[in-house]
Formats: structure tokens, sequence, C-alpha cells
């Protein structure tokens, strides 16, 4: 599904180019769990970005699905990142004047979903990661999970093919973590490619790969099961 061939991305700042991303290749299959750490500073976040459609290489490609990403126009990124890619924030990012429901409700808003089918999709999805009966809920409502799982409901009610995590659990207890974690694998294990950026090795560990980053390049590939027991870098 993902085809990065020696990617780079270089920003000017002042009058200094900065290498955020250095010659990186790296591959992810249809329904793929991989896993994306490094220190701050390391090139995550830049990765994320290229991945999401947010952004575009300097130089080298980017295949998804078989297109090549730097070619595409805004509108047909907009299109990529509205119906194939998924995006979950450490920050949750739901609009706190908005139920879980509204919350959830909106990607399909802005993609012109018709009111019926979006109720329909809105109350499966929440089905789907256990809040149903918090569907009328605010933000300020719910507890740190409860509102990661509204976020991801929300990332996966267009039904995207990719799901991009960044520090999924970073602002959740242990219980709540595994708990985001079960449920994230539960629609990698239904066919949906997973991407989770993590500096925490315990939650690395259940991805079947781990690319490790520095300075703007990948220096380790592993699998999940060798990060096991690891302290955080």
């Amino acid at each position: 599904m993902i085809e990065l061939t020696e990617v780079c991305r270089t920003y000017q700042v002042g009058t200094q180019p900065l290498d955020a991303l250095k010659e990186l290749s790296a591959s992810v299959p249809d329904g793929g769990y991989v896993a994306v750490m490094g220190p701050s500073g390391s090139g995550k976040s830049t990765l994320l970005n290229i991945l999401g459609c947010l952004d575009r290489p300097t130089s080298g490609s980017y295949r998804l699905d078989g297109d090549e990403v730097g070619t595409l126009s805004e509108s047909e990124l907009s299109e990529i990142r509205r119906y194939k890619i998924g995006f979950v924030f450490q920050s949750f990012h739901l609009v706190p004047r908005l139920d879980a429901a509204e919350n959830v409700a909106l990607p399909m808003v802005l993609a012109g979903v018709p009111p019926e089918e979006r109720r329909e999709r809105v109350a499966a999805a929440l089905d789907s990661v256990g809040l149903g009966r918090r569907a009328r809920h605010r933000p300020a409502e719910l507890s740190g999970g409860e509102g990661q799982r509204v976020a991801i409901a929300r990332a996966t009610v267009m039904r995207p093919r990719l799901l991009l995590a960044d520090e999924p659990t970073g602002n959740l207890d242990s219980v709540a973590g595994r708990q985001v974690m079960d449920l994230l694998e539960e629609m990698n294990a239904g066919g949906l490619t997973l991407l989770v950026v993590t500096h925490d090795p315990a939650v690395a560990a259940r991805a079947s790969r781990v690319l490790i980053m520095k300075d703007g390049r990948i220096v380790e590939r592993a699998s999940g099961t060798t990060l096991a027991g690891q302290p955080a870098p």
C-alpha cells in the first residue's frame, strides 16, 4: 500500500536548509501494522505528514496504492485524505461544543454524506468503539480513554484503508492505553492498515514491524517482539 523510495524533505530555516528526512525508503503492505519510534527531532512527524498527504517530499518517491503522491493536485490530495486516510492524535482534537455523535459526524458533513446515512454510520462507529450509550456526551463529560475512542470512531467513519495514529496513548493511563491499542489492533485485524508513531517501546512491541528513526533516517528495522521490555528512550 505504501512505498517510500529515497524520500527527502528539506525545509528552509532562514538561510540554512534543514534536512528533516534523508533518503528514507520503506514499505507498508495493505493491512500491515507498523510502529515508528525515535527521539524528538528524528523526523517522525515529518514522515507522518508526508504519509498523510499533508506535505510532499522534496525529492524521492511516495506511492500510495500505486499512485505517485508527489504528482497529485491539491484537490486530489484532499480526496485521498478524506476517503483513504484516517488520523488519530495524542490530544484527540475533539470539538468541545459538539457531543460525541456530532464529532464523529464531522468528516461526513464535510464530504456531503446525506443526514440519514450520517446517523446510521455514526451509530455504527460509536458502537464499534463501545460508546453507543455516550453519543450525547460532550468531550468534557468523557474520560481520556473515551475521548480517544471517539476520535478513533471519527477517524474511521469514512471507512479509510489507512489509519495514522500519532502517540495515540500519550495522554492516557496504562489501562486506557491498552484498551485503545486493543481497539486499533482489532480494526487492523479487520483489514485496516495501521501505522503508529510512539515513544513507548511497550506500544511499539505490539506491532508486526518497527522502524526506528534518528536524524531523519531509519537506523533500525525490527519486529515488535524484539522491543519487549525495553525502556522508553
